[in-house]
């Protein structure tokens, strides 16, 4: 596996995610709140889960452009960028600096809007909700960074770059860490953050920094914690399927283009802020205020259902840990495979956090995968160990729903 640090820091961000749970624990007793639901962690890590899984295919063209517009310009730029310390760390400044572009458009372009608001519709914050990235994110915004390659910084700088920059932006991600003096001048942190993910009017579009926040503050984007935000996106989501969390914004963007009137305001509308709509229709709609009265959206299951899914999705993360780790191991068909496995497994205990209808066929369905899954591993992939221990999670799993349904019939 070629070095990635965020995929190198996944044991780490489940180890805070850990020490978080037992601090929110801790508050929920003394307060009665937490920052914390089942269903919708399940999500968060699930986009993430997506995110990288499919980000194998990705980069195909997002890592491949980088690096054909590099050598296309190498020997043509009258300067040569030669290794040492501070070239590198020229060159993180100038990945932030085109994250924080790239960040911005994402938040102002109704098409770019599709890939990045995936990492909005979490209602919670906490460090769970780092790891909700859109995977369709890098293909809209590549590009941003393409003059980064013109001016001589190597692929692997940039691939490195970038990784440490999502890094940085994981511990900022928390409730649980106030404002921290002077840091707050420099750096991006929780609370300036939090506003970034907040749904309050005047919170929206503002802090689009990676690590350093001078860029918000020179550009005009800063905006300081004030009230405690209200997160998520103006219109929720309301699923806890991850899948559907990638597809929707996309149906949406169809559905509001289709109701467009006129090719010219349709292009227009694709690339205008969300809100934009013609004069025809009204003109632009500004975002709606909070209320108080603003719920968030949720599913209550009984605790053995819970238990259950929780078992099983811990299938679902070792499955995806061997396939990132073991990643050289596989052929393009085998990486096939595992994507589409995992995106079943994600897919279908969405669809039960979601109380579905036919939740429990779809279940079944499930099951039925890992047996097709463990018998792949053990004949096709050479993953015999492997393949049997998913056998025997079949095997326990058909058992285990059999009893819930027998015993609990209603809770689907």
């Amino acid at each position: 596996m070629k070095f990635d640090p965020v995929i190198l820091s996944i044991p780490i961000f489940f180890f805070l995610i850990g020490v978080e749970l037992v601090i929110d624990g801790i508050h929920k007793k003394k307060s009665g709140n937490s920052t914390y639901r089942l269903n919708d962690a399940f999500t968060n890590i699930s986009c993430g889960i997506i995110d990288q899984t499919t980000g194998v295919f990705a980069k195909v063209l997002t890592v491949a452009a980088y690096a054909a517009v590099f050598s296309l310009f190498e020997f043509k730029t009258p300067w040569t960028i030669e290794p040492s310390w501070y070239a590198y760390v020229i060159c993180f400044v100038a990945v932030d600096l085109a994250y924080y572009w790239s960040h911005r458009l994402s938040h102002q372009v109704n098409l770019f809007w599709t890939g990045h608001v995936v990492h909005h519709q979490s209602e919670d914050y906490n460090l769970s909700v780092a790891l909700r990235q859109g995977a369709f994110q890098k293909m809209l915004m590549f590009w941003v960074y393409l003059p980064l390659a013109i001016i001589g910084f190597p692929p692997e700088w940039f691939l490195l770059s970038i990784g440490f920059n999502l890094l940085y932006q994981f511990w900022i991600h928390t409730e649980y860490v106030s404002k921290i003096g002077w840091f707050e001048w420099i750096l991006n942190t929780p609370s300036h953050h939090r506003v970034h993910h907040g749904r309050n009017p005047k919170y929206i579009d503002k802090n689009h920094a990676g690590v350093f926040i001078i860029w918000d503050r020179f550009f005009g984007t800063f905006q300081e914690e004030e009230e405690r935000p209200t997160y998520g996106i103006t219109k929720p989501l309301e699923t806890f399927n991850p899948v559907m969390a990638h597809v929707r914004p996309f149906t949406e963007l169809y559905l509001e283009t289709s109701r467009v009137p006129g090719i010219i305001n349709k292009v227009r509308f694709l690339f205008a802020p969300p809100g934009w709509y013609p004069a025809s229709m009204g003109g632009f709609q500004s975002a709606p205020e909070v209320k108080s009265t603003d719920g968030k959206y949720n599913k209550t299951l009984p605790l053995g259902v819970n238990i259950y899914l929780l078992v099983q999705y811990a299938l679902v993360i070792g499955i995806t840990a061997t396939f990132l780790f073991g990643l050289d191991a596989y052929t393009s068909i085998g990486q096939g495979v595992f994507v589409a496995f995992i995106l079943i497994q994600i897919f279908t205990i969405g669809s039960i956090f979601d109380q579905s209808n036919r939740g429990k066929l779809i279940e079944w369905f499930r099951i039925a995968t890992l047996f097709i899954f463990a018998i792949w591993l053990g004949l096709v992939a050479n993953q015999a160990l492997i393949g049997g221990a998913v056998f025997s999670v079949g095997l326990t799993a058909a058992a285990w729903f059999a009893i819930l349904i027998k015993r609990n019939e209603k809770f689907i």
